[in-house]
This record gives C-alpha cells, sequence and structure tokens, in this order.
C-alpha cells in the first residue's frame, strides 16, 4: 500500500503549474488558472517525503547507525559522472511530483499545523518545502542502475517565495507540485507551488523558488548533474528566466553593501534620516532625538537559542535546513507582531542563503530585527550563528529576510549608528525588489 502511495505524477496530466510555473501567465490569482480535483493524479503524502528521501540515499532512521550508513555512502563514489556531458538529460517533466498534505480529509495532522489564530504555521510550510525540493532534484538525477543515489543534493539559497493569499485555513487539504526549472553543471533550480482546496478545486496560494546544489556522496565536493532540456517555448522561457535568476543574483551579490559602498541616492537617503533626528535645541551632532512615530532600530531586536537534538537531522545527519527556516520565521514573524503591535501576514521570503551546515548538537543563536518598514510593510532580518558546546566561538551560518504586512501602519524605523545604517539600506533593497502593494486575498 506504502509503495502504491508513492507514485509520482508527469505533466502530461492536465496539471499544468500557473503563473510562475510552466505557463508564465498572468500574475493576477483571478485570472490564473486553477486545479480541478479530476486533474490530478494521485500525489505522496507529505509525511512520506523524507522516509522517501531516507530511502534513496539510504541514510538510517536510528541516529545510533548513522556513521555506519554514511561509512556505505562512500562506496556510491564509481557511479559519480567525470562530466556532465556523460550524463542523460533529462526534462522538465521527469522531476514534476506532487505532495498532498491532507488537512481536511486527515484532521489528526492539524495540531502539528495550527496556529492559536486557528490559521497554518508557515513554518511548517517552509519545511515542507524544503523536503519536496530536495526531493524533486533526486527525481531529475536519479540512476536506474544504483539502488541508492550517489549524490548528496542540500539546499543552497531560497530564492524567492511569493504568497497570494492572506492565510490558510487549517481545515482544507493542501497541495505542493514542482519541478526542475533550470540546471547548472552543479546546481539545480526548483520551481514550486502551493495549492489550497476551494470546494472542488486547489487554487494557488504560493510560488517558491530554490536553489539546490548536488556534492559527492560523502557531502565533500561537487557533483556534476544531468543537463535539462526544454520541450517546449513556455519550458524555454522557464529555464531562460531561470539563467536571469542566476544573473540577478550574481550581480545583487556584487553589489552587497559588505563589498561596496551605497549608491549616491542610498547615502542620500541615510544622512536626510540622521538629519531628523538631530536635536533642534542643541543642533550637535551627538544629540539624536526620535521624530514623531519612530522607534529606533536598536529596540526592535528579539533573540532565541535552540539546542540542535538528532530530531531535527536532516537525511545527511546535519540539521534540517526546514527546521532552520521555522525557527527563524518564528522569531521574525514574533519581531514583527511585537513591533507593529498587531498580527502581520507574511508576504515575501527570498534570499535565504546557507552559508554554512549546522551539525547536531551545536548552539543555534538566532538574532531578529526590523530593519525597514515602509506604510503597513514590516522588514525583518533574521541572522543566526551556531557554536560547539565545546567551543564559544561564532560563525554565521544563515542570513533570513522576511516581508511581512501588519494589519495597521506601523511606525518607521531609524538606524543609529553607520552599521545599522547599512542593515536599514539592505533592507530597503529587499523590500523594493518586490511589486508594491501586495494584493492577497482574504478567501
Amino acid at each position: 500500500m506504502r509503495r502504491a502511495a508513492l507514485r509520482f505524477c508527469s505533466l502530461n496530466k492536465g496539471l499544468l503549474i500557473p503563473g510562475r510555473g510552466l505557463t508564465q501567465g498572468s500574475q493576477n490569482p483571478e485570472k490564473q488558472r486553477v486545479i480541478h480535483m479530476h486533474e490530478a493524479c494521485s500525489p505522496i503524502h507529505v509525511n512520506h517525503v523524507r522516509d522517501k528521501l531516507r530511502e534513496i540515499v539510504g541514510a538510517s532512521t536510528n541516529w545510533r547507525d548513522h556513521v555506519k550508513a554514511m561509512e556505505e555512502r562512500k562506496l556510491l563514489q564509481s557511479f559519480l559522472a567525470e562530466s556532465q556531458k556523460g550524463l542523460p538529460p533529462r526534462r522538465m517533466r521527469d522531476s514534476y511530483s506532487e505532495v498532498l498534505l491532507p488537512l481536511g480529509s486527515q484532521p489528526e495532522l492539524r495540531e502539528k499545523y495550527l496556529t492559536v489564530q486557528n490559521t497554518i504555521r508557515f513554518g511548517r510550510i517552509l519545511e515542507d518545502l524544503d523536503s519536496l525540493g530536495v526531493l524533486i532534484c533526486y527525481m531529475h538525477t536519479r540512476i536506474h542502475e544504483a539502488k541508492m543515489s550517489p549524490l548528496s543534493i542540500v539546499t543552497a539559497l531560497v530564492d524567492k517565495i511569493d504568497m497570494q493569499k492572506m492565510s490558510l485555513s487549517p481545515e482544507q487539504d493542501i497541495k505542493f507540485s514542482g519541478h526542475v526549472s533550470w540546471v547548472g553543471k552543479t546546481s539545480m533550480e526548483v520551481k514550486m507551488q502551493m495549492f489550497q482546496l476551494h470546494g472542488n478545486e486547489f487554487c494557488p496560494v504560493l510560488d517558491a523558488t530554490f536553489v539546490m546544489v548536488a556534492r559527492d556522496s560523502e557531502n565533500k565536493g561537487p557533483a556534476f548533474v544531468n543537463p535539462l532540456i526544454p520541450e517546449s517555448p513556455e519550458e524555454e522561457e522557464l529555464f531562460r528566466q531561470g539563467e536571469l535568476n542566476k544573473g540577478r543574483r550574481v550581480s545583487f551579490s556584487a553589489k552587497s553593501l559588505l563589498k561596496m559602498a551605497p549608491s549616491a541616492e542610498e547615502r542620500n537617503t541615510i544622512h536626510e534620516m540622521f538629519l531628523h533626528t538631530l536635536d533642534p535645541k542643541t543642533v550637535s551632532f551627538q544629540s539624536r532625538v526620535l521624530p514623531p512615530n519612530a522607534v529606533w532600530m536598536e529596540d526592535s531586536k528579539l533573540k532565541s537559542l535552540e539546542v540542535c537534538h538528532p530530531q531535527e537531522r536532516n537525511i545527511f545527519n546535519r540539521i534540517f535546513g526546514g527546521f532552520l527556516m521555522r525557527k527563524a520565521y518564528e522569531l521574525g514573524w514574533a519581531t514583527a507582531c511585537n513591533f507593529g503591535g498587531s498580527r502581520p501576514f507574511v508576504v515575501a521570503v527570498d534570499d535565504i542563503m546557507f552559508q554554512k551546515p549546522v551539525d547536531v548538537g551545536s548552539l543555534l543563536f538566532l538574532s531578529s530585527q526590523v530593519c525597514f518598514t515602509q506604510d503597513n510593510y514590516i522588514q525583518v532580518r533574521v541572522h543566526s550563528e551556531v557554536a560547539s558546546l565545546e567551543s564559544k566561538e561564532h560563525m554565521t551560518t544563515n542570513v533570513f529576510h522576511f516581508t511581512f504586512m501588519s494589519e495597521k501602519e506601523v511606525p518607521l524605523v531609524f538606524p543609529r549608528t553607520y552599521g545599522e545604517s547599512m542593515l536599514y539600506l539592505d533592507g530597503k533593497r529587499h523590500f523594493s525588489s518586490m511589486s508594491v502593494p501586495v494584493n492577497l486575498r482574504k478567501d
């Protein structure tokens, strides 16, 4: 029964991805095509995704056996390709996969996903997207002759997640779908969408773009992945967009405020903000006062600490990237809620770079801060650092960027130091990368 459930659908079943998927249509939700129940084939259950991943790589479910399981993976090195030319090309439909989260039909799942406001925990959705993205890449790179995959596929970047709906019902089934949309030599871009049942139709509520990288069987060095061949003008456009996304990321990184000085316009912005905080009574550079309806950035911080237990490990016995995203998101949400004074709604997630893996047993330090606001939007940056139990040295593992929308207009946030001014400009850049205003459906 279980193996029968682990089936994957192909695109020729009539299940097309609207919006940012294989058809680059209107971004207006009212004009987007919805998925009808009778069009979709049987997806894999969300609870089985990580089981399937363990099966693909031969990972043990017992923490005590993980060293032996990783030793066995060394024998898979001979299956690795010496060049990309030695690998058979794949189509987008080859990696297309669906995952069902049956909150409506299996209510016993709800408590794990439920918030106190009777909506869905978005942090849990991030976990599911991360697992699905990895599984999709294994579908693209699978080797039929090998019992286990010789590749170690890990999340490198969450490029963008855009919401189309304000909140999700915990009483209706959810479906995820996705496929590989672009391939480099050792990296893959994955497009995913999330739908929720409305009547007898699955309506789109979320678009996501992840970047995954392939490593060798011991996760020590890069490994080649199968090339991707578009089969239609729509797929060619999707592949071309993947190339543009890569170029955009390279350009954004090159212009990072950690590498280059702010632009003239950005310098003027910071100077004007500085002038607005000068005390008119003293006319001194040292005397600073807040304008009305404003908050110092340093007063918008929240922090948390996580002990990374084996329960949260991934198939390669590092801490699961989805767990890191969930913890960062929930701290970011709490920061936005505390700052805005009302329940915030996530609008976008972007540019989450996984810089360093987190080992089991580490201490994970999370620091969240509001770095930009406009009208009722709150841009939150969450910085994560890791330290071993023996060492006090902290190393950055991730930086997360979340855009929230509050129910009411929020105060302006003002930097006090040069470092905070750079955080402000970085937050403004991330906020400016999306279209404003954002129209989220409430139904």
